[in-house]
């Protein structure tokens, strides 16, 4: 099919909830992508950090492969290897006790709201199942992580949300006691705020809300869907930040592409869900559990991550030494990266470069947002940003 024909039966048939691109994707090597067309494009995306290997690795897809030849499902209700020997991998290096597997970030988040719910019930009784979030956060799209997510035009149409959470300033700790109160149970963060604006906390702050945390008996919990699976330079973001989480989720990267998503706990929530708490028909899905296996082999392998963190600085290197009128400044960690715009709305920008060659995201109000797979090459940087600087000049 070409790509009319494709555009012709979205539109015929499916509900129009997205504002796609005007680009079909037909196939990719690495981060390099083609429209059925052969058009070639340079992949600053990753499928919104999901990609972590690119496309068409092939150890990804051999895994992928000969695990469906196996079992592509079997449910929860029996064992399988994938899921566990992930488990094996995933939990030890993270510094944490235990996994559940679901499908998708909303989702792990989801679960992450209800072990930190269900332990405070047990501790403290009723009345103290409250979460404090922070402004301009993202946490997902059903009806409680869009009341979770700190941003007010996410709470619109679908009343009535969940009850039980509320706002604080990021990087102001004065207005996280502020939110405090006898009925909190937790706190809940990104330690980049992607969505929002590619936006990092500060260290010193993440180290006074967790001593908060502590001194307060409240649960400590980091939303890693963007930034975990080595995105940041490090396998999950607070690594680099000093602290231990009692939950953090996952999702995005850790299968290459499958949907996959979870949450990992520590000590202190290791058995709040037990049997028939908590549950996913098709988490810990075998075909999707081996892909996430071979993720996890490569970026824990000797010296991955640093190349991640040697690839994000050179990007920032590069496109400061543009010296574009519309460039005001580049934040973020690893090969999570923002570039603040102006001049010209964000989506333009974006637009531009997807007709030079090169696929880039937007977020917040002025932000161009560049997740690249982890495995670029140098050769693909350099092409890539050879589209943009000659865009933004």
């Amino acid at each position: 099919m070409n790509s009319d024909e494709i555009k012709a039966l979205d539109q015929q048939y499916v509900m129009q909830t997205y504002r796609r691109n005007p680009l079909a994707i037909d196939h990719g090597k690495g981060a390099v992508l083609w429209s059925p067309e052969g058009k070639e494009y340079i992949d600053f995306t990753s499928g919104i950090g999901v990609c972590s290997l690119g496309c068409a690795n092939e150890a990804w897809a051999n895994a992928i492969y000969q695990q469906a030849m196996k079992v592509g499902h079997i449910s929860n209700l029996f064992y399988t290897e994938p899921y566990a020997k992930l488990a094996s991998k995933l939990v030890p290096a993270a510094g944490m006790k235990a996994a559940f597997f679901g499908n998708s970030g909303a989702e792990a988040n989801e679960g992450m709201i209800k072990t930190a719910r269900k332990w405070s019930f047990e501790k403290y009784g009723e009345g103290r199942a409250t979460i404090i979030t922070l402004r301009n956060s993202f946490h997902g799209r059903t009806i409680t992580t869009l009341k979770a997510t700190g941003q007010d035009h996410f709470h619109e149409y679908f009343f009535p949300f969940t009850e039980g959470f509320r706002y604080a300033q990021a990087n102001d700790l004065a207005s996280l006691e502020a939110a405090s109160g006898d009925d909190v149970c937790a706190v809940m963060m990104e330690l980049v705020q992607g969505e929002g604006g590619v936006n990092p906390l500060e260290k010193d702050y993440v180290q006074s809300v967790a001593k908060l945390c502590a001194e307060k008996d409240w649960l400590l919990l980091i939303d890693e869907v963007q930034t975990g699976v080595g995105r940041t330079g490090s396998l999950f973001a607070y690594q680099q930040f000093g602290v231990e989480p009692d939950v953090a989720t996952f999702a995005k990267g850790i299968a290459g592409g499958l949907p996959f998503g979870g949450f990992l706990v520590g000590e202190k929530c290791r058995t709040v869900l037990r049997a028939g708490d908590h549950g996913s028909t098709f988490g810990g899905n075998p075909i999707a559990a081996a892909a996430g296996c071979v993720v996890l082999d490569t970026i824990l392998a000797d010296g991955f991550l640093e190349k991640v963190q040697e690839k994000g600085q050179y990007l920032r290197e590069r496109i400061a030494a543009m010296e574009s009128p519309y460039v005001t400044g580049i934040r973020g960690m690893g090969l999570m990266l923002g570039v603040g715009v102006q001049g010209m709305k964000h989506s333009e920008l974006k637009d531009k470069l997807l007709e030079a060659g090169l696929l880039a995201l937007t977020a917040g109000k002025d932000t161009l947002r560049l997740l690249p797979p982890l495995t670029i090459t140098r050769e693909e940087l350099d092409r890539g940003l050879a589209i943009m600087e000659k865009v933004m000049k």
